[in-house]
C-alpha cells in the first residue's frame, strides 16, 4: 500500500478582473507526516515563477469545509455547496482561491482510508525521530 496520496485539482484564483482563471495545483498527502496535508502550486501561477507549496493541517481543510476556520496563514471556509475557499496569507500578499468542494471530499476520504483520522498518532515513529535529533550532540 501507497505511503503517498497525490491529487491533482482546479483551483480558481479570486482576482479582481471578472474572469477567474483556473491553475493546477496539486493537493499531497504523506502518512509519514500524518497531520499535515500540502497544496502545491506551479512556477506559472505563482508571482515568484517557482513552484510554491503551502503545508497546513488535515483536520483544517476537513472542518474549514463545514465553517469557516484558520487564523493564521491559512484559512479555510465553505462557499456554497459546491466551493471552498482558501485563503493564503503571506508577507507578499494574500491569495484567495476556490477548488470544487468534492475533489477535496475525495482527497480526504482517500486520506482518512490511508491513516483513520484520530489515529495519526500510530504512524509517528517518535523514537527514532528523537535518536535523529540526538544523534551527533553527545
Amino acid at each position: 500500500m501507497s505511503t503517498v496520496i497525490e491529487q491533482p485539482v482546479e483551483a480558481r484564483l479570486v482576482a479582481a478582473a471578472p474572469r477567474m482563471p483556473s491553475i493546477p495545483a496539486t493537493l499531497h498527502y504523506d502518512r509519514r507526516d500524518p497531520f499535515a496535508v500540502r497544496m502545491t502550486f506551479p512556477a506559472p501561477a505563482t508571482l515568484e515563477g517557482v513552484d510554491v507549496c503551502w503545508t497546513f493541517s488535515r483536520e483544517l481543510l476537513a472542518a474549514g469545509m463545514r465553517e469557516p476556520e484558520g487564523h493564521g496563514d491559512v484559512r479555510v471556509r465553505p462557499y456554497g455547496w459546491d466551493r471552498t475557499v482558501l485563503e493564503f496569507h503571506a508577507p507578499e500578499g494574500t491569495a484567495v482561491i476556490h477548488v470544487r468542494s468534492g475533489e477535496l471530499r475525495r482527497f480526504l476520504q482517500a486520506t482518512g482510508e490511508l491513516v483513520p483520522v484520530g489515529l495519526e498518532h500510530l504512524q509517528l515513529d517518535l523514537d527514532h525521530e528523537l535518536a535523529e535529533l540526538m544523534r551527533g550532540t553527545c
